[in-house]
């Protein structure tokens, strides 16, 4: 996986990078984790230029986050209340975690997005209460940005800085991936199995 990434990223430049990061933040096929850190690789080796890589990762993934924003404000807060209280178990969902997020996003919708930008899995899926809670898009682009810039170059700058070091960064990726991946599959099935909503939680009226 390690020389097939970086190929890819070495033949396509920075174009791959931007598609990758957008499509890792649309369905996380392959975490930013490992994208960047293969980019910041290739830049060392000379294939692609640093800034222009840290520039089109960010790109991309405030791309991908912007759909993620738009389905959420699509869906809005009354429609995802509805289906936390019908498909609750299945979205991990209660009603009244629907409205203690709202209230999160009501007070502190910046922090908390920029602050997400940096978590693993949760990065990709802050959009939506961003969205379903109707933060200003300039807002949003603005803090989500600043948050994936810094994630994207603290990502690309430790491959770059790791280049010399190539069967180090290939032992400890393969296993990072295979952890990221399995990290967030077992985080839903517990959510799924844990799940038990407050006893007369339920869609709001008005």
């Amino acid at each position: 996986m390690f020389d097939l990434i970086v190929g890819i990223i070495a033949a396509t430049g920075v174009l791959g990078v931007a598609v990758l990061m957008f499509a890792e933040n649309i369905f996380p096929p392959l975490p930013s984790e490992v994208i960047m850190p293969l980019a910041g690789f290739a830049a060392a080796r000379g294939d692609i230029d640093f800034v222009f890589l840290v520039i089109a990762g960010t790109a991309g993934a405030v791309l991908g986050a912007w759909v993620w924003y738009e389905i959420g404000r699509r869906v809005g807060l009354e429609r995802l209340r509805r289906w936390s209280a019908s498909h609750g178990r299945w979205l991990t969902l209660a009603p009244d975690e629907v409205d203690r997020m709202a209230g999160l996003f009501t007070r502190f919708g910046a922090l908390t997005v920029f602050l997400g930008r940096l978590l693993p899995t949760v990065r990709t899926f802050i959009s939506i209460p961003a969205g379903v809670t109707r933060m200003p898009l300039a807002d949003f682009l603005v803090w989500t940005s600043a948050g994936t810039a810094l994630f994207t170059f603290t990502l690309a700058y430790a491959g770059y800085r790791l280049e010399a070091h190539y069967d180090r960064v290939e032992a400890w990726l393969n296993p990072l991936t295979t952890g990221v991946l399995a990290f967030a599959v077992l985080g839903y099935l517990y959510r799924l199995v844990s799940f038990r909503p407050r006893p007369g939680a339920g869609v709001h009226d008005g």
